[in-house]
């Protein structure tokens, strides 16, 4: 999705309690200050004035500015986050008596169009040596340094108030959208319903005017956000332009309570064709990311749970060729058995689990990664599988997605029918290892089993992916080549 227009950033006084969010209002208060320029330096010259004054004084009183000195001394010895300085105390002897001199020089650590934001003066940067959070604060850049600073401090107030970071794509995750010009005759009706309903609080059809788009809200998304919140600060991650990242926000977050200013486009992101959580200000073991889409999570795939795409236009499964879509067979996704209820419970249990006062190990230390492969361990746990008409004969079975795939969940795969084994997954029912199956009381059943336990991380009921009935089938590819 694409649109020239760029929107402004959230104001800061939309802002949530989020340290994200603290830190654009400190960027627009000292913006604000510098806007004000002018009487700020004539207050200054005041101040040189009055201190020129009672210079003589402070001089004479060495006992006063020797406790000063030391007290100065032990703050920056003391303190770990120096912030934005560099400190160096050097000791001098006159006429026999040794002196100290604490003296500051500015690294510059937060950037706005090449201003210091804590001294002010003009930095003539290198391409790199910072990281641009035009998300927080338009031209604004971040050192390494400052980066690791905010980091360290949010870990500490994440920790406090019991709370994870929770990264959420939007297309085909939270919503799904169609350009006007790419939808289907028999949608054209959707307009009139959207119309319809633009004064109902619950409505989830938008007619978005600006980007000439019609947006559908995934069934239980506002459920969704309201309980995730208690437990994760929230982010939005899209791959789409700002204006229209924005837009969606203010459908889903129109009082502000969830994102504010933590609203990351496309224009954010510091390696082309990927999100990184390099731009999220977040340790990266308290982070969960919900993407349909791993391939652009390539650095942080043990964050991430792949969710399954929500095609509710024509124009969305005619893009991925998955079917039918749910306003073609006019019908949608369940509310409270649907995706976005299933991972509702799965971040409630990651959340449980990573807060457990009885794990034993410091809360510091802890990794929400951790959490999720062993909640994703469990769940085909017991399960044996063998594999009939799925996998290409030439390939290695052990290389293939969804061997891997089962084997992440728990289950166990092998090549040899054997007693022990629980389930074959096939995709026909004239097989030998088929046949086996029926003669043995084994489950028949297709690899859409395993990958909506994928998707909905939980183990389904095998009634429903049997070999040869109609959801079975569901997911099936129709590969010419010889399979195992």
């Amino acid at each position: 999705m694409s649109l020239a227009a760029e929107s402004p950033s959230p104001s800061a006084s939309s802002v949530s309690s989020g340290s994200t969010d603290d830190f654009a209002a400190l960027l627009a208060a000292e913006l604000e200050e510098g806007q004000e320029g002018d009487e700020i330096e004539e207050n200054e010259v005041q101040q040189e004035e009055e201190d020129e004054e009672f210079k003589d004084e402070e001089e004479e009183d060495e006992e006063v500015e020797e406790q000063s000195l030391k007290r100065r001394r032990l703050m920056y010895e003391n303190t770990e986050d120096t912030i934005g300085a560099s400190v160096e105390i050097s000791k001098h002897e006159t006429n026999g008596s040794t002196s100290e001199q604490v003296k500051e020089t500015c690294l510059h650590p937060s950037l706005i169009r090449n201003l210091c934001a804590y001294c002010g003066k003009f930095v003539d940067e290198e391409a790199g040596s910072s990281t641009a959070f035009g998300y927080i604060h338009k031209d604004l850049r971040l050192s390494a340094s400052e980066i690791e600073r905010y980091r360290k401090n949010d870990l500490k107030n994440l920790l406090r108030d019991k709370k994870l970071i929770l990264v959420l794509d939007l297309d085909h995750t939270l919503i799904n959208s169609s350009r006007f010009m790419d939808l289907i005759p028999e949608e054209n009706i959707l307009f009139v319903q959207a119309e319809a309903k633009k004064d109902d609080p619950d409505q989830t059809l938008f007619r978005l005017g600006n980007t000439h788009m019609l947006t559908k809200l995934r069934p239980f998304v506002r459920t969704f956000l309201k309980e995730a919140r208690e437990m994760f600060e929230l982010y939005i991650y899209t791959m789409g332009e700002k204006s229209y990242a924005n837009e969606i926000a203010k459908l889903i977050d129109p009082d502000e309570k969830y994102f504010a200013s933590k609203v990351i486009s496309q224009a954010d992101c510091t390696t082309k064709h990927q999100k990184g959580l390099d731009v999220v200000m977040g340790d990266d073991k308290l982070v969960v990311i919900l993407d349909d889409t791993e391939v652009v999570w390539q650095k942080h795939r043990d964050n991430l749970i792949v969710m399954e795409r929500y095609h509710y236009f024509a124009s969305s499964v005619r893009q991925f060729r998955a079917g039918k879509s749910y306003s073609e067979r006019n019908e949608d996704e369940s509310e409270s058995d649907g995706v976005l209820a299933s991972i509702l419970n799965v971040l409630k249990r990651a959340h449980t689990m990573f807060f457990d006062p009885g794990s034993g190990s410091d809360l510091a230390e802890r990794d929400v990664r951790e959490v999720l492969k062993s909640i994703r361990k469990e769940i085909l746990k017991g399960c044996k599988i063998i594999f009939s008409g799925v996998i290409p004969l030439n390939d290695r079975p052990q290389n293939h997605q969804i061997w891997k795939l089962a084997e992440e969940m728990g289950a166990e795969c092998c090549t040899e029918l054997d007693s022990s084994v629980t389930h074959v997954v096939a995709s026909l029912n004239g097989t030998q290892k088929a046949k086996w199956a029926k003669n043995n009381c084994k489950w028949l059943v297709t690899r859409g089993w395993i990958e909506a336990a994928g998707f909905l991380w939980r183990r389904q009921r095998e009634e429903e992916f049997m070999v040869g009935s109609e959801k079975g089938e569901k997911g099936e590819k129709n590969e010419k080549s010889e399979k195992i």
